[in-house]
C-alpha cells in the first residue's frame, strides 16, 4: 500500500499516478564516470569524487523509489524527497495554473517539471516527473470534472 492511498478518504480514490523518472540518477552516473576516468591522473582525488558520486547516487535512487505523486477526484497528493521529505495535498479547486516544462533531453527520456499554482498564489515545482504530460492532461480532466459536477450540482 503507498502512502498516497493512506491520505485518501473512503469516498476518494486515486485516479492517477505519476513517479520520478530514472534520470534523477544520470548526474550520480555522470560524476562517477569522471571520476573513474581521472583516476589515474588524480589519484585520491578522483577517489573523492567516486565516492560523492556512489552517495549521491544512493541518495538519488532511495528519492526515486520512495517519491509519489498520485490524483485523486479532489486533489493532487506528492510525497517526494530524501532524506528531507516533503508532503503536499494541493486542493483541484483551489489550483488556477498546471503546466509542465521539458528540456530537449526531458523531451527524448519523457521526463520534466510540472509546475503548479494555486488560488492563494503558492507556486509548487516538482522536478524529473516521469510522463509530465500525461500527468497534467489528467489533472485538466479532473479539474474540469470537477468543475462540471459542482456546476450540475448548483443548478
Amino acid at each position: 500500500m503507498n502512502s498516497n492511498d493512506d491520505k485518501v478518504t473512503a469516498e476518494e480514490t486515486i485516479v492517477y499516478r505519476a513517479q520520478l523518472h530514472w534520470a534523477i540518477i544520470l548526474g550520480p552516473i555522470l560524476l562517477i564516470c569522471i571520476g573513474v576516468l581521472a583516476l589515474k591522473s588524480q589519484g585520491y582525488h578522483a577517489m573523492i569524487l567516486i565516492a560523492f558520486g556512489l552517495i549521491w547516487g544512493i541518495l538519488s535512487y532511495i528519492n526515486l523509489e520512495r517519491s509519489e505523486i498520485g490524483l485523486s477526484r479532489n486533489k493532487v497528493i506528492v510525497n517526494i524527497g530524501f532524506p528531507l521529505k516533503k508532503s503536499f495535498d494541493i486542493p483541484l479547486n483551489g489550483i488556477v495554473f498546471v503546466d509542465y516544462y521539458q528540456p530537449t533531453l526531458g523531451s527524448m527520456l519523457d521526463f520534466g517539471k510540472i509546475l503548479i499554482m494555486d488560488n492563494k498564489k503558492k507556486k509548487y515545482a516538482f522536478r524529473f516527473v516521469a510522463g509530465p504530460a500525461k500527468f497534467v492532461k489528467a489533472v485538466h480532466r479532473q479539474i474540469n470534472a470537477l468543475n462540471s459536477s459542482s456546476t450540475a450540482q448548483s443548478q
